[in-house]
């Protein structure tokens, strides 16, 4: 028997409370067939790119929040992404940039999407995530923390309001209106309601809350009922990133409402390999929404040809090098790096848009170019 998550009654009094403003729709739409699934899949062509922030963004806020938002650096990095044949790209949203002001983040949104589609390029949107530094703030974001990976990513939503009863609200706004906007809008991908939802963030456990599985668990379905409700055209997902065969209260519930499995790998390629075994017996289609750490032998000539062969979509982490320093490895976070490695853990780009290895480029380009 598989462990399970165990969940406590007032966690889940709790999160029921901060969230009690997500109606049930009358005539609830249901999860995907798997024939709807499938027959979506078929329509798509190989479904490859990266998760994307631009280089100039240390995160998802300094990305699309006012001041920083940098539609000319996206239309410049995405056109790049283009030429090396990339379809789609994966981008992390945050929820307090629709509570700061919806209007002028779904304008923002829209122009985004505009630039992308320019490109050929769709995005899958991820709307929460579970990922580093809880306590996310608005306005000037950090500098980097000079040597260390992704030093300034932030959770969404935050610790100090992921239970609180009135920004339930907002959270139920911030789902069903960011989808709205898109639901019938082919230029859009598909959305990824939670990233990592049962990842502690170890990097940051001193103040991480001790109750955040807890609290997501419950509220993660309601997430994925909200959305539903709204009945967009493009599927729903939430990727599990730990082993599949390994289930907790939090996987269970990403598989049982997925409409397409996605995943996350950052293993060697028998370990990918036998990741997409595991999840095939879904019967759904298969995207891994995170690879590349080439340190841990999770490259782009050892993962891309798996995932071509299996038809499985595949980001890999990182585009252009920048704020975010994912080129250094994890473990830069016990020990700064005092200068870039040699062997570059993520990212695909100079800033400059050189590439950091060709044999990757023209990895890319002829398995892009080979018919699936």
């Amino acid at each position: 028997m598989q462990r399970r998550t165990a969940l406590k009654l007032p966690l889940l009094v709790a999160a029921g409370a901060a969230l009690a403003q997500l109606p049930r729709a009358s005539a609830e739409p249901v999860r995907w067939s798997v024939e709807r699934a499938n027959d979506w899949y078929k329509a798509q062509g190989w479904l490859v790119g990266a998760n994307y922030v631009p280089s100039t963004a240390i995160n998802q806020i300094e990305m699309f929040q006012p001041g920083t938002y940098d539609p000319g650096r996206i239309d410049r990095e995405l056109a790049l992404a283009s030429k090396l044949g990339f379809n789609t790209m994966r981008v992390f949203l945050h929820d307090q940039l629709w509570a700061q002001d919806r209007r002028g983040f779904q304008s923002r949104l829209a122009q985004f999407v505009g630039i992308a589609a320019k490109h050929r390029i769709r995005p899958l949107f991820v709307l929460f995530d579970s990922c580093w530094d809880p306590y996310p703030r608005l306005g000037r974001q950090r500098a980097p923390v000079p040597g260390v990976h992704n030093s300034g990513w932030v959770q969404s939503p935050g610790a100090d309001l992921i239970d609180d009863r009135r920004y339930g609200t907002v959270l139920y706004d911030y789902v069903t209106g960011v989808l709205s906007q898109f639901r019938n809008d082919e230029r859009v991908l598909g959305w990824d309601l939670w990233n990592e939802p049962d990842n502690p963030s170890r990097e940051y456990r001193k103040v991480e809350r001790e109750d955040k599985q807890e609290l997501v668990a419950a509220i993660l379905p309601r997430v994925f009922e909200c959305a539903r409700a709204v009945n967009p055209a493009q599927p729903l997902t939430s990727g599990v990133w730990g082993d599949p065969m390994r289930r907790n209260a939090i996987s269970d519930i990403q598989l049982a409402h997925s409409d397409v499995i996605t995943f996350h790998s950052y293993a060697k390629p028998a370990e990918f390999e036998n990741r997409i075994a595991e999840l095939s017996s879904q019967g759904r289609p298969i995207l891994c929404t995170e690879y590349l750490a080439r340190s841990l032998g999770s490259t782009v000539e050892g993962i891309l040809p798996i995932a071509k062969r299996h038809n499985v979509g595949a980001y890999n982490w990182g585009f252009v090098a920048g704020k975010t320093q994912t080129y250094l490895p994890w473990d830069s976070w016990k020990q700064p790096y005092k200068s870039p490695p040699k062997v570059w853990f993520s990212d695909l780009l100079y800033p400059d848009g050189r590439p950091y290895r060709e044999s990757e480029i023209h990895t890319i380009q002829k398995l892009i170019r080979e018919p699936t």
